[in-house]
């Protein structure tokens, strides 16, 4: 093992990508002292989970939390702060100034290496602020904890999503689960904005039918509140009373500390790296869902916060800054998310926009059944492949259907890294057994569609 000595090495950000790089930092370098900031209460959370925690389908929130400041320290040798949040960095002298929550004191902190690993941040509606008693943002534990607690000691009956993309969906899924009226709030006409158009429509057809009111077109909606609370809905020229919201439109980059110390920023807000994972400093490594990664399409920076990456990357960042020499890859997207029992997922880029870099970008799509129409658990599934005219390169797909298309998804996505001719799904042999698969695969009628399309 090559020993690098000595070195302090400070993360900052505590979920995904910083246990991530800490416990992959102590690893590289035994020796090293690695030291693990968090600005909340929880490190190594689950945060996909958070609303299967709402539904109860996961039954307390402990089971998301993975690992406390002792047991970390325990398993992989790095200290771990815990509601110290970082509040600057002095790049010249190197060191970071901490704040202890717990008791106001402020503390200098010398590093030889420092990895930014502070996530992302919910995006806020100024006319819903997180102050109001019964409006929440469902970002982390700590909001699931708010959630839980407001339910428990009033009374909740209508709930409002604000917001239909992965988490809004989910998270509209989990009230419905518990029994409360639901309805979802979305600026654009249709679910899902940035999903395929047929998958919009599948998924606002889905939600009507689980009894879940859709508010389209909600640009001119008004949220009036009455004290300290939220009460109603002003949409289309009617007031809604609600009882409690959630707001779950997005994220962004969390970049206020790398801000403050002129650490360079993409055209996206997110931290701007190397292939190493280095910033604009070279004392500086970032990772996860603060910075851009590189489109392994495109070949262009762009922003996807996602938690296989941020951990992928994470590991990637702790090694490096503990000596090693590795490379973080272009990313292809390739994302599920489940709603009301049918799985969605997508991979790539959507038609839209693999139209702006390429004028031959087509798309095919067909709706089959995902076993023998015989089988009593056979139902249908939706897919859609974008692919370039003349160069037959596989762009993207989407799929809409049961837990079969995430398998879809993440052969396309291999693929596309592959860079495989898109006429290869007529040529592969898919499995068929009556229970478990269809006699003719999904994959190979799209194939045979592309093929059809010529060149």
């Amino acid at each position: 093992m090559i020993n690098y000595g000595k070195q302090r090495i400070i993360i900052v950000g505590g979920n995904a990508a910083g246990p991530a790089a800490a416990a992959k930092a102590k690893r590289v370098n035994p020796e090293a002292e690695v030291v693990m900031f968090e600005a909340g209460k929880f490190i190594s959370t689950g945060t996909c989970e958070l609303p299967y925690v709402i539904s109860g389908e996961i039954d307390n929130h402990s089971k998301i939390v993975y690992f406390d400041e002792e047991s970390f320290y325990l398993k992989k040798g790095v200290k771990v702060y815990t509601e110290h949040p970082v509040e600057s960095i002095d790049r010249r002298r190197k060191f970071v100034v901490v704040k202890n929550l717990k008791n106001g004191e402020y503390t200098k902190f010398e590093y030889d290496k420092l990895i930014l690993t502070t996530g992302s941040k919910a995006k806020s509606l100024k006319d819903l602020p997180g102050s109001l008693e019964n409006v929440f943002y469902l970002k982390q534990v700590s909001d699931l904890v708010k959630i839980k607690e407001y339910m428990n000691e009033n009374p909740v009956e209508n709930v409002l999503i604000v917001g239909s993309g992965y988490i809004g969906l989910e998270t509209a899924e989990a009230f419905t689960e518990l029994g409360k009226k639901v309805s979802v709030l979305e600026i654009a006409e249709l679910p899902l904005p940035a999903a395929e158009p047929e998958i919009q429509h599948l998924v606002y057809t889905l939600l009507e039918k689980k009894g879940v009111r859709f508010l389209g077109n909600a640009s001119n909606a008004g949220f009036i509140t009455a004290g300290s609370k939220f009460k109603n809905l002003k949409y289309n020229g009617r007031y809604i009373d609600f009882d409690l919201v959630v707001v779950a439109i997005g994220v962004k980059p969390n970049v206020d500390l790398a801000v403050t110390a002129n650490l360079e920023i993409g055209n996206y807000g997110g931290l701007k790296v190397d292939s190493k994972l280095k910033t604009s400093d070279p004392n500086i490594f970032a990772a996860g869902d603060n910075i851009e990664v590189i489109n392994g399409i495109t070949n262009r920076p762009g922003y996807l916060p996602i938690a296989t990456v941020a951990h992928t990357y994470g590991h990637i960042a702790g090694a490096n800054a503990a000596g090693n020499n590795l490379f973080a890859k272009p990313v292809i997207k390739n994302m599920a998310v489940q709603i009301f029992g049918n799985a969605f997922t997508s991979t790539g880029l959507t038609l839209e926009e693999a139209k702006k870099i390429s004028i031959y970008a087509s798309g095919v799509h067909a709706v089959v059944n995902n076993l023998v129409k015989v089988m009593p658990e056979s139902k249908k599934v939706f897919g859609k492949i974008i692919f370039d005219r003349q160069t037959r390169k596989i762009y993207g797909a989407s799929f809409f259907g049961g837990k079969e298309t995430t398998g879809y998804a993440d052969l396309i996505s291999a693929l596309i890294f592959t860079k495989a001719d898109a006429d290869i799904l007529t040529e592969l042999n898919f499995n068929y057994t009556p229970p478990l698969s269809p006699f003719i695969n999904l994959l190979s009628v799209l194939g045979r569609k592309i093929r059809e399309t010529g060149r």
